[in-house]
């Protein structure tokens, strides 16, 4: 934005509501990313034997630095079954599975609530064709509903997940998603109901081999449990961690706690970390031209998305680093990444650091595309509107005002990839704040505020004929 001569306070006064009459739209949006987006698919072969590993403290587990996140599976239609509705190509989960396998990983992530419920399936489908000592399983109690909340219920979700992943004990399993609902939703999930000591007497008989939970977003919980960690013995702990967040995850959202603090309070107790997001949603994949430039300019062969795996992988705390890799280019590129690791120097830290600074100058809105906030009442695609959004800002070219040359093609830029993006039943118009999605947000985005300001953002962009 520097080099267009708008910086972020001057942006945001263009992009606020109160200015939207005179505000201009995003030159350059692209209108959609192609699954041949990493950089370094072409760059020879993938080596099978030089995974860098690390070792669980607990049990000796020799666990692949690089961990497969089954939350974007590749569906019957090309796209990730995160969002399609034509199924999960088995055949295609298979290939990638079998491939990961051959080239040192066997740490695989899943949960019942991925992929609509159908990602155990999958996973399991994929995984039981191959020796059961061959790979570490990690899957969730994802208990995220009050009706599910029950011991019952808890407790058939946990049996159907073994069922679902054709396995007898399970090897990581997390309490999913500690700090939504905060201190209320703890003690009702997994406290009060006994079913935290319902999982510590499965972890006793050995059929669940790791136990641990997942971290988003409210620190009392987070400090709580591991304040008792003496009681309970997590054997690790999941959390969000990347070259933005560590030091700056406060400073996007004052809900969130930079990655630094949650890495040291680990480290301090020597319980093993578990990275997701180290993409940060995949941002740190699709950055503005200059950011790719600075970074290419340091290591011109690396992809932009091997600098984020090297910052999550380089601590030492860190058992694995989870990427959901749709596709075949996307997993090559991450073992050419960690076959083996080179770790950050601390020069690196500072330049990343520089680069973070940096990042924060654009006022994106730190959606991760979870999807937790849907499906929305009213049909509303809340993660389509938010990354398109998100993927305009990134492109950099701000023009200042109507009478700048580029405005009409920026203009037509912002509202055709919007109508291409997301239908017209499905667009920010037709929320009514009702905020039902709000408190799903791991990020803890105010989620109706983004959506109405976006909404008045594009109106008179409509309304703006020139």
């Amino acid at each position: 934005m520097a080099e267009k001569g708008v910086n972020r306070r001057e942006f945001l006064k263009l992009a606020g509501i109160g200015t939207l009459a005179s505000a201009t739209a995003l030159y350059g949006c692209s209108e959609g990313t192609k699954k041949g987006d990493s950089e370094a698919a072409v760059q020879g072969e993938v080596p099978t034997d030089k995974m860098t590993y690390r070792t669980n403290p607990k049990t000796g587990d020799k666990v692949s630095l690089l961990g497969y996140g089954m939350m974007r599976l590749p569906s019957l239609d090309g796209a990730s079954a995160r969002e399609s509705t034509g199924g999960i190509d088995q055949e295609a989960v298979n290939r990638l599975v079998d491939y990961a396998l051959e080239h040192g990983v066997n740490y695989f992530d899943t949960s019942p609530a991925y992929c609509k419920g159908f990602s155990e399936r999958a996973t399991g489908i994929a995984l039981s064709r191959h020796p059961r000592n061959s790979y570490f399983v990690a899957t969730k109690l994802s208990n995220f509903s009050p009706s599910t909340w029950s011991r019952e219920a808890s407790i058939a979700m946990y049996h159907n997940s073994m069922k679902e992943l054709q396995v007898d004990y399970i090897d990581y399993l997390l309490l999913h998603g500690i700090g939504m609902g905060g201190m209320e939703a703890l003690h009702g999930r997994y406290l009060d109901n006994g079913v935290l000591d319902f999982l510590l007497k499965e972890r006793e008989a050995g059929r669940i081999r790791n136990l641990g939970f997942s971290y988003h977003g409210d620190i009392e919980v987070f400090d709580y449990l591991l304040s008792r960690h003496d009681e309970f013995q997590w054997d690790f702990v999941q959390i969000q961690l990347n070259y933005v967040d560590w030091k700056h995850a406060r400073e996007t959202n004052p809900r969130n706690t930079d990655a630094e603090y949650l890495y040291d309070e680990l480290a301090k107790r020597n319980i093993p970390g578990v990275i997701m997001e180290p993409l940060l949603g995949g941002r740190l994949s699709k950055l503005p031209d200059h950011i790719v430039a600075r970074l290419k300019q340091r290591r011109p062969t690396d992809s932009v998305a091997s600098w984020a795996f090297r910052f999550a992988g380089s601590p030492e705390g860190i058992l694995t680093v989870l990427s959901g890799m749709t596709y075949m280019e996307h997993l090559q590129d991450n073992l050419r990444t960690y076959s083996p690791l080179i770790p950050l120097t601390d020069d690196d830290k500072d330049y990343l650091e520089e680069t973070a600074k940096l990042m924060l100058k654009y006022p994106t809105i730190p959606c991760n595309d979870c999807k937790y906030c849907m499906p929305c009442p009213y049909g509303i695609d809340i993660p389509a509107i938010l990354l398109h959004y998100n993927k305009c800002v990134n492109e950099g070219n701000v023009p200042q005002s109507r009478q700048d040359e580029n405005y009409r093609k920026a203009r037509r830029a912002f509202l055709v990839g919007y109508d291409r993006s997301v239908p017209a039943l499905r667009q920010a118009n037709h929320c009514i704040g009702c905020n039902q999605c709000g408190p799903h947000c791991p990020q803890n985005i105010k989620i109706p505020d983004e959506l109405h300001r976006i909404d008045a953002f594009i109106e008179n962009l409509k309304q703006d004929k020139i």
